[in-house]
């Protein structure tokens, strides 16, 4: 095994020890990133946030990515109001405007650009880490834009499915599989959080947030809203569960033993949706199971105590 390999395994480790961390988040998306983007922020001590990059995305909720993007930077704003942490607004960057055309061409954004400027300023044995649980087209943008911070940072994407899942019509990955493709075949230490079959998992009902969110602090209450609102419009049940996935991809960063993982060769997303395989590729981290009870006791604790961090 070569240095770079090493180097590599290395960086695929659970990190120790208080660490830089970017939020690429496409935020009015869902319901999740509030969630993700609240529990971060609550581990100032562990998690040192150094940018939040407003990522694109387009469905019922956006007229297309730019809109998508806007209405994700405003919500950004409002979460942070809601903790009272407007010390972190100077540190929001707006995102990509459209998809990446091609696997060669950047697409060039604020936060693209602040992404590849900040990782210059870290090595691979100190690298930034990144944690995107959008389209990946900012991130992609700035490998592209400077390719020198391929070792200087650690990608936790959630995105794309479980690798044996039938199909690869994940949301985050086939909004932009150029993007994609980018981010699988750089060789930048990539931790993967498959969607469905993995941490479709992680979902909650209204019980349960009533129970252990409700009446805590204006921040959850907002949250707990938000989930009711779109499960039970989005669901014909009145038993209805909501997916809150993005915060396993903050919760990896953690020392606490959430979720288990291993070492795969990095699979290949195909413009059909679906993956291909090399058993030659570098090697990235992909988690197959998340202790769904043990993140939630933990996410609901620290909200509950936003407004006290």
């Amino acid at each position: 095994m070569g240095q770079a390999e090493i180097s590599l395994l290395q960086r695929l480790s659970k990190p120790e020890g208080r660490i830089d961390v970017v939020l690429d988040t496409d935020t009015y998306n869902e319901v999740d990133d509030q969630f993700a983007l609240a529990y971060l922020l609550c581990y100032g001590q562990k998690l040192n946030l150094k940018a939040i990059c407003a990522a694109p995305f387009h469905n019922a909720k956006s007229e297309g990515p730019e809109d998508g993007m806007e209405k994700s930077f405003r919500e950004i704003h409002r979460i942070l109001e809601l903790m009272g942490k407007q010390e972190y607004a100077g540190r929001v960057y707006k995102g990509s405007r459209s998809w990446m055309k091609d696997e060669e061409t950047p697409v060039h954004s604020e936060a693209a650009e602040k992404l590849a400027e900040l990782a210059m300023e870290y090595t691979p044995d100190a690298p930034l880490y990144v944690v995107a649980i959008g389209a990946i087209t900012n991130v992609a943008s700035a490998l592209l834009l400077k390719p020198e911070i391929t070792d200087r940072i650690v990608l936790v994407w959630l995105g794309g499915n479980a690798h044996d899942w039938p199909d690869n019509r994940e949301f985050n990955c086939q909004q932009d599989v150029a993007a994609a493709r980018v981010v699988f075949g750089s060789g930048t230490a990539l931790v993967q959080l498959p969607c469905m079959g993995v941490v479709s998992s992680f979902s909650t009902s209204a019980g349960e947030l009533e129970m252990f969110l409700r009446g805590k602090n204006r921040l959850c209450d907002y949250l707990v809203d938000i989930v009711e609102r779109d499960g039970a419009a989005d669901s014909p049940y009145k038993t209805w569960t909501r997916v809150i996935w993005d915060v396993t991809a903050v919760a990896w960063l953690l020392e606490d033993d959430f979720m288990k993982d291993r070492l795969v060769p990095a699979p290949i997303p195909q413009y059909d949706h679906h993956y291909s395989f090399d058993c030659e590729r570098h090697l990235i981290r992909c988690v197959y199971h998340v202790n769904r009870d043990a993140l939630f006791q933990d996410l609901f604790e620290k909200l509950s105590c936003a407004m006290e961090n």
